[in-house]
């Protein structure tokens, strides 16, 4: 039973289904914010004038501070109970929500989609473990597949809620929508979750905290502005150096601190250490391909924020549809095999990409390699999901999922950075201001053809990176077969 359960087995089951409705606002609330913009980036930027960095900042701003903060919070509830950081988390994004809102330079808007961050990563770090103390051990599987369906499905959903948004009542609306439906999961949340926590005298490692945060923000600089400033540009080294010198200190304090922000235990194991860079690069694939189509279809294409969130609907039909799928056949068949399927069809799917980006009618094919990379995260996430959060001890499961989702949303972060950096690194720095305002065509037809193979090698990258996660999983088979 889950550390909830109850004399009554029908009872315990159905607070965790009550539980499951609390995560699902939650989750859908913080990923749709963090993939509308995807969108809506240009209308945004035209309006408020930003540049090229700015622009870049305010997609990549969400994304790396809940990725560094994911780590801390998850930490946090395992020391201080999910419930209070949950509620808390709610109510800071609602407020970030209302900034960005009302925000009227790219500046005030930058500063609000940090504090929304900061709200989305304790409501992701918990939704899991939630779960996880919630439900049954036989219902477990089933609650978390629904959980990474919805997740996934907010996530890919948000461009095409982005788009009809933005032309029918504006981009603000897409923040100030938040706010009644942010009440509304605080209350839910509040008459629902019951307070759990675990051993509270460990110490939190606040050391550790502020040197994931530097590194993570040095190496995500550094990738963002490498492409636009040119690798050897001064900052640009200067900050790789730091996100480098970061992330090796970060490293040698979690292996010598008595309570580590980390558990770097969790990473002993090869199938789990696996799990854990899967999906990673498998995310870093995912959201990159979403916003790369979307601003293709814009600055090439001329498609409005309405047309181009409705283009990339496949991915999002492709996860939805495949999700559930995933989580009927755990148990039927291994996650390995559930996992490689799922590599494998996002591979496939990006590798038609690279083959269709810049023909004259590209859409019709773009489609169903769009949905393969949304089939292919469907079919993987749940299995993989799963694997990690049931192979760990139940009062380790906040940091197991907190370090889960720090290298889902990692992906996510870099994915975008790297793919952002690699597809207007060929453009002059008046081009990329046009190519994030969607008016690149207007520029000259040179600038689109170096905008359109940047956007083919950044999907060439995203690519070897699938295939480098599809060599992890079979070298782990065979090692691990080796070992019986």
């Amino acid at each position: 039973m889950s550390i909830l359960s109850e004399t009554d087995p029908i009872a315990s089951e159905r607070y965790g289904w009550r539980v499951l409705s609390v995560t699902t606002l939650g989750v859908m609330l913080c990923f749709i914010n963090a993939s509308t913009l995807n969108v809506a980036l240009p209308r945004v930027a035209d309006d408020l004038n930003a540049s090229a960095t700015q622009a870049s900042w305010i997609l990549l701003s969400y994304m790396l501070l809940t990725t560094v903060l994911i780590l801390v919070f998850g930490r946090l509830a395992d020391l201080f109970g999910r419930k209070r950081l949950y509620m808390a988390g709610l109510g800071t994004l609602v407020l970030g929500s209302a900034g960005c809102g009302w925000a009227q330079s790219a500046e005030m808007l930058l500063v609000f989609r940090c504090v929304q961050a900061v709200g989305a990563a304790a409501v992701i770090t918990n939704t899991t473990a939630l779960l996880a103390d919630a439900f049954p051990v036989r219902r477990l599987a089933l609650g978390l597949g629904i959980n990474a369906t919805i997740s996934a499905a907010a996530q890919s959903m948000g461009p095409v809620i982005g788009g009809l948004i933005v032309n029918s009542l504006g981009w603000r609306a897409i923040f100030l929508l938040n706010l009644p439906l942010g009440l509304v999961a605080l209350a839910w949340a509040w008459r629902t979750l019951r307070h759990v926590s675990f051993s509270s005298s460990e110490r939190f490692d606040s050391v550790g905290a502020a040197l994931s945060m530097i590194g993570m923000a040095g190496l995500v600089y550094a990738i963002s502005m490498g492409g636009p400033n040119g690798w050897s540009d001064p900052h640009v080294l200067a900050a790789a150096a730091v996100g480098v010198l970061g992330m090796v200190a970060f490293v040698i304090s979690q292996r010598r601190n008595e309570d580590p922000l980390v558990d770097l235990s969790l990473l002993a194991e090869s199938t789990r250490s696996v799990a854990y860079v899967c999906v990673m690069l498998i995310s870093m694939a995912h959201v990159s391909t979403i916003l790369l189509v979307s601003l293709f279809l814009q600055a090439v294409h001329g498609f409005d924020a309405m047309s181009a969130g409705l283009a990339v609907a496949p991915t999002p039909i492709g996860m939805m549809l495949a999700s559930p799928v995933a989580g009927r056949l755990i148990g039927r068949h291994s996650n390995f095999s559930l996992c490689l399927w799922g590599l494998g069809f996002t591979a496939t799917g990006l590798l038609m990409l690279f083959l269709v980006i810049g023909w004259t009618e590209p859409y019709a094919w773009i489609a169903p390699a769009l949905l393969c990379v949304g089939i292919g995260n469907g079919l993987f996430l749940t299995p993989n999901n799963s694997g990690i959060i049931q192979s760990v001890r139940p009062a380790r499961r906040g940091i197991a999922n907190g370090m889960r989702s720090a290298l889902q949303n990692t992906g996510y972060v870099v994915g975008t950075a790297l793919a952002l950096s690699i597809a207007t690194a060929p453009l002059s720095r008046a081009s990329q201001k046009a190519a994030y305002a969607g008016r690149l065509s207007m520029v000259s037809q040179s600038e689109v053809h170096a905008f359109t193979s940047g956007c083919r090698m950044a999907i060439a990258v995203l690519f070897f990176l699938c295939a480098t996660a599809i060599a992890l999983l079979l070298w782990t088979r065979q090692r691990t077969r080796a070992t019986l």
